[in-house]
């Protein structure tokens, strides 16, 4: 059964955002190419949180983008551009990834919070999707 693969971040400064755009298009570009995808894409919400959404084949094709090329490049950086970071994954029935609105559900419940280096009040308490402020 295929795996949604859902995560949520918040660039904690727009000094940061022109890195982190580009390091984002290049692991959505890896995650379309690599084997076992079957879907991948961004969305940005407001006050720089970003939203990623990916369908996997199997846990394995999965892992194998994770610790491979440009994901596996950007994820140290996030430790430092991100001050809330949270991921949830899922078996998801068909070939079609959640809709957004799904996706968005979930992760209060589903989710857990990333490491950050700098986290935000919201994320120290453990909050996946924090209210925006």
């Amino acid at each position: 059964m295929p795996l949604a693969s859902i995560t949520r971040l918040r660039v904690r400064s727009i000094r940061y955002l022109p890195e982190f755009l580009l390091r984002a298009l290049a692991s959505v570009r890896q995650a379309r190419r690599s084997s076992g995808c079957l879907s991948a894409d961004v969305r940005r919400e407001v006050k720089l949180i970003f939203w990623t959404r990916t369908l996997w084949q199997d846990e394995q094709a999965m892992r194998a983008f994770m610790t491979s090329g440009a994901h596996r490049a950007v994820m140290p950086k996030i430790l430092n551009w991100c001050d809330e970071a949270s991921v949830t994954h899922w078996e998801q029935d068909g070939d079609h990834p959640p809709d957004w609105p799904t996706a968005e559900a979930r992760m209060p419940t589903e989710g857990r919070t990333s490491r950050v280096g700098s986290p935000s009040p919201a994320h120290r308490r453990g909050e996946t999707v924090p209210p925006i402020a």
